[in-house]
């Protein structure tokens, strides 16, 4: 059986990757904050719809749905990017990338509410805290501009943070639906906000950069995260993606900037040893399921996805099906359906 909590992670890096080497590019191919939030979520609006086309399966939302996908796109593709471009102009791509380590302390505080978190990740969590607020005050000896784009940041890591914890109810539907319905809102509303306020686009040249880095970093970064979320949960998912910031950093360094001073590097400490702590963590133990009849998106190697199809059935499909109770012991987290049992 494959361990959820290995392919969880491994899905969640990937994501990461993407999302985090996008962070240096947007704040240089960026303008208006409204104009360039709408290109990037335009980009991620294209792949989503296009994968729909491609496909042609029936659509795995529903109409109860579409409340959560209101806030989630207000939240996720409206609120967060317009913030971390604010955010990006003040600070710089290097520490902005890194300020981005906050949003998984914030998906972390706001999942505890549901998700059983252990002491290892609230050490990790203090951790992490801890280098935002290095973090800022290495931003506030930079004088007062670098401490409103930190701020800035830090409301779109709590943006996203709220994002990922609406949006993980949602991760047995299938992603690229949810990318597509996130993305097209997401960018309607600040295209909209854009011809308003007069906001500037863009050359065509960083255009076209933006929208391959929505496409990327927005649409196939966050199918990626909700196929994670369906795997080890957001709070898990949220900590594994802490990995974006650091590659956002690096190609930021790598690029010409050098904005870090000895606060920064307090920080980066802190913020490794946080995901480090969030990488090793092991969660297993007997457990019990009760006998249980749904419909998600599943596959047959999961050890709890039994049932037999005639003719055979390969790879992840939906469809109604029971679960007799059952009990055994297995590396697990509480973001799928099977494994939202309490903790003494």
């Amino acid at each position: 059986m494959r361990s959820p909590i290995v392919v969880g992670v491994l899905t969640a890096i990937a994501a990461a990757v993407m999302f985090g080497v996008a962070t240096p590019v947007v704040a240089w191919a960026g303008r208006g904050v409204f104009a360039t939030a709408c290109l990037l979520y335009a980009g991620a609006a294209m792949v989503g719809v296009g994968a729909r086309v491609v496909r042609g399966r029936p659509a795995s939302l529903e109409r109860t749905d579409l409340p959560r996908l209101a806030l989630i796109a207000l939240c996720g593709a409206a609120i967060a990017p317009v913030l971390l471009v604010v955010g990006l102009q003040r600070t710089g791509a290097l520490t902005a990338s890194l300020l981005l380590n906050l949003e998984a302390v914030f998906t972390v505080l706001i999942a505890a509410r549901r998700e059983a978190i252990g002491a290892r990740v609230w050490i990790a969590v203090a951790a992490m805290a801890s280098g935002g607020a290095a973090l800022s005050l290495d931003a506030a000896a930079r004088g007062t501009g670098g401490v409103i784009g930190a701020l800035a940041v830090a409301g779109a890591t709590l943006a996203w943070a709220i994002d990922n914890n609406l949006t993980q109810p949602l991760s047995s539907r299938d992603p690229l639906d949810i990318v597509a319905a996130k993305a097209s809102l997401g960018a309607a509303l600040t295209a909209g906000l854009a011809l308003i306020t007069g906001d500037p686009w863009p050359d065509p040249t960083r255009v076209l950069v933006l929208l391959v880095c929505g496409a990327l970093a927005n649409g196939v970064s966050l199918a990626l995260y909700i196929l994670a979320q369906r795997w080890i949960g957001a709070a898990r998912t949220g900590s594994v993606f802490a990995l974006a910031p650091f590659l956002g950093a690096v190609v930021a360094w790598l690029a010409g900037e050098r904005t870090l001073g000895a606060w920064a590097f307090a920080a980066i400490a802190l913020f490794a040893f946080g995901v480090w702590l969030h990488l090793s963590e092991q969660h297993r133990h007997d457990h019990h399921h009760a006998a249980l009849e749904h419909a998600h998106a599943h596959r047959h190697d999961d050890g709890h996805h039994l049932h037999a199809h005639d003719p055979p059935v390969d790879g992840e499909h939906t469809h109604a099906h029971r679960h007799d109770a059952v009990d055994h012991d297995h590396p697990h987290d509480h973001g799928d359906p099977h494994h939202a049992h309490d903790h003494a």
